[in-house]
């Protein structure tokens, strides 16, 4: 049976992150991402400008980020779109830091903790959802489409992203990996 990620394991990943800027500075430049765009994905900038068009939120939308780490993401997409943010994480040190960066830049924004499958959020509260890299850890993945679903207001969209394996079927990825997800823009 493999080991699930944890938001324990993730409170230390993020803790370890504010003490090494030199990973941010290398996943910017990999990206072509602004210094001031934390990321927590494989999401480039080019990509963003993607997602935002697909999700076509305006300044009276509300888009959820889940999934959202230090909130890089979502406020990027905020800020273009003028669209309300929330942003949920199970790590509680992701919503330290996407609160703590959000404030640093003069954005507003909503993040607090819950998960994949349990956001808190009020049935058809949020016009668009947005998942990087991240749908793959949901256990099990219906629950965190039941929730999508849930939250996401009638005629809403979301955009989910997950990581392909270059192998499909090596014996060396976790099984949820190996059966050969796609990167994907859904209307």
């Amino acid at each position: 049976m493999e080991a699930r990620p944890t938001a324990e394991g993730f409170d230390g990943w993020y803790a370890d992150m504010v003490c090494s800027p030199a990973k941010d500075q290398i996943m910017q430049r990999h990206l072509g991402l602004p210094p001031h765009l934390l990321s927590t994905g494989l999401l480039s900038w080019n990509g963003i400008a993607e997602v935002t068009g697909a999700l076509r939120l305006s300044p009276e939308s509300t888009l959820l980020d889940l999934a959202c780490g230090r909130g890089g993401y979502g406020l990027e997409i905020a800020a273009r779109t003028g669209a309300r943010l929330v942003g949920v994480d199970f790590s509680s040190e992701a919503v330290r830091q996407a609160s703590e960066h959000a404030r640093r830049l003069g954005r507003r924004a909503d993040f607090h903790v819950g998960d994949l499958a349990a956001t808190g959020l009020d049935t058809g509260s949020v016009d668009a959802v947005l998942c990087v890299d991240a749908i793959q850890f949901a256990a099990p993945a219906a629950a965190a489409y039941s929730e999508l679903r849930r939250v996401l207001a009638s005629k809403g969209r979301a955009v989910l992203t997950c990581w392909e394996p270059s192998v499909s079927g090596d014996r060396r990825l976790p099984e949820r990996l190996r059966s050969g997800f796609r990167t994907a823009v859904a209307a």
